[in-house]
């Protein structure tokens, strides 16, 4: 009797658990609200003028620069943002809630506020800036600028994918390297790091995706000055004025790469076996 109701208790892994048919349909609904105007996005695209809109000096410009400064913000953001998820999941400080809050604040305000605030920080009468104007280095309506602005946006979402990956993780394996003698620096390297890879990988490339489509913040912060600030997003709304073919062509394209870009990031999820962030 009591095997019998233990192996009642035992979950049939073999069984597939599936949502309510209704919640099915409502979600099949959200979908193709999403999908729509990807759809006529696709449909509206010039087919015959495709190859001479993609290349146009323009275009190749802005793709060249968007693509530079993108990596360039990515190599930044994996730089501080490291060591930022890390002090936010493993130190305890009095305001910690407050400092999560501010490093995530970049996610929810909106972009054109964020160039403001660099512009205020960063520009030649910012708080910064006008003490690096008079040292001779202007930050602001330079390609240093997009940089910084594209840092500014996409640094909270690899913090975001670091911390959840250090959570899930725990902190069991490094209590065990420090526990044998190893130095806190040899238990990032050796053990945290390792364990970290596949959280880090997702969010560079969420990272880099979020700085290559960043436009509100690069345009208020950096202007829009050909083949110095003005990245493929910033080209996409100036074309929209003149010549909604090309604008609709440089959209697909970023579309495109946000498509590759999230299906890399995300993929691993369905493989058996692969979990995490």
């Amino acid at each position: 009797m009591a095997s019998a109701v233990r192996s009642r208790a035992i979950p049939d892994r073999t069984v597939r658990v599936r949502p309510p048919a209704a919640l099915i349909a409502v979600g099949l609904l959200g979908g193709v609200a999403i999908l729509v105007p990807f759809a006529a996005l696709v449909a509206g695209v010039d087919l015959a003028r495709l190859p001479e809109l993609l290349t146009s000096s323009s275009a190749l410009d802005a793709l060249g620069l968007s693509l530079r400064t993108a990596l360039t913000a990515t190599a930044i953001c994996l730089l501080l943002g490291t060591p930022l998820a890390l002090v936010l999941t493993r130190l305890r400080f009095p305001g910690r809630t407050l400092a999560r809050a501010l490093v995530l604040l970049p996610l929810v305000v909106p972009p054109v506020v964020g160039g403001i605030a660099l512009t205020e920080a960063f520009g030649r009468r910012g708080l910064i800036g006008e003490h690096l104007h008079v040292l001779g280095i202007e930050i602001a309506f330079t390609s240093a600028a997009v940089v910084v602005a594209q840092v500014f946006v996409s640094l909270p979402f690899l913090v975001v994918a670091l911390e959840g990956a250090l959570l899930t993780r725990g902190e069991a394996h490094e209590r065990t390297a420090l526990s044998l003698g190893a130095s806190p620096l040899r238990t990032f390297c050796t053990v945290t790091l390792p364990l970290l890879v596949p959280g880090l990988a997702s969010g560079l490339v969420l990272t880099f995706a979020r700085a290559l489509g960043e436009f509100g913040a690069t345009i208020t912060f950096a202007g829009s000055l050909q083949g110095t600030t003005r990245t493929l997003p910033l080209q996409v709304y100036l074309e929209r004025e003149t010549d909604p073919d090309a604008a609709v062509a440089l959209s697909l394209v970023l579309v495109v790469v946000a498509l590759v870009v999230i299906t890399v990031a995300y993929g691993r999820r369905d493989r058996p076996g692969v979990s995490g962030p």
